[in-house]
């Protein structure tokens, strides 16, 4: 296997010139999860007392959620969880390129992004599973399945629920202190390939 800090482990630019990076499907997972998770946490935070658009929008998170787990496992090469998840080992050696200003030009998720990628996917799943649960006896707000469980886990779910938000949202801000990062020390635009399919070179 090679290792993923050495040069030959990604392609140059040029190998890349014109392929598709990402496929359609998933950009538009991207952009409409980014939309989606953003409406639903102003509103979490700044919205109406009734949340019904909130939990709209939560519904249409899990339908996103479903439908990336579907797509990671039957996709496109690039989509496929098997094709960018790596174990601890290639994490860390990627993480000790970071100081370099060389580009990669990983044609997917780079180690450190699969982590990432993982790691949003899995506390929006349990964020919206908390809210499906959570009774806040406001006689508003109450998730569909509220009265499937105790009114204990009604209050855990809450908690969590309001906790899990925090998260969400530390998660998002390194995300875009990631592509920041990438712009300025890396000079790699990952916002590009993103809207177009394509990296830029």
């Amino acid at each position: 296997m090679t290792d993923a800090t050495q040069p030959t482990a990604s392609p140059t630019p040029d190998d890349q010139s014109g392929k598709q990076i990402w496929d359609p499907a998933l950009r538009a997972f991207h952009w409409l999860l980014a939309l989606s998770v953003t409406g639903a946490w102003l509103l979490g935070e700044f919205g109406p007392a009734k949340m019904t658009l909130h939990m709209f929008l939560g519904y249409f998170v899990i339908a996103l959620l479903v439908f990336r787990v579907i797509w990671g496992l039957v996709g496109p090469a690039n989509a496929r969880f098997v094709n960018f998840i790596k174990g601890p080992g290639a994490v860390w050696r990627y993480i000790r390129t970071l100081p370099s200003r060389e580009t990669q030009y990983y044609p997917g998720h780079n180690p450190l992004g699969a982590l990432s990628v993982v790691a949003l996917l899995l506390v929006l799943a349990a964020q919206v599973a908390t809210g499906l649960f959570l009774d806040p006896e406001d006689y508003l707000n109450i998730g569909p399945l509220a009265e499937m469980v105790s009114t204990a886990w009604n209050r855990f779910a809450l908690g969590w629920h309001h906790r899990l938000g925090a998260v969400v949202l530390i998660l998002v801000v390194l995300h875009v202190g990631a592509i920041v990062f990438y712009k300025l020390w890396k000079k790699e635009d990952l916002v590009t390939p993103m809207i177009t399919g394509r990296r830029k070179g």
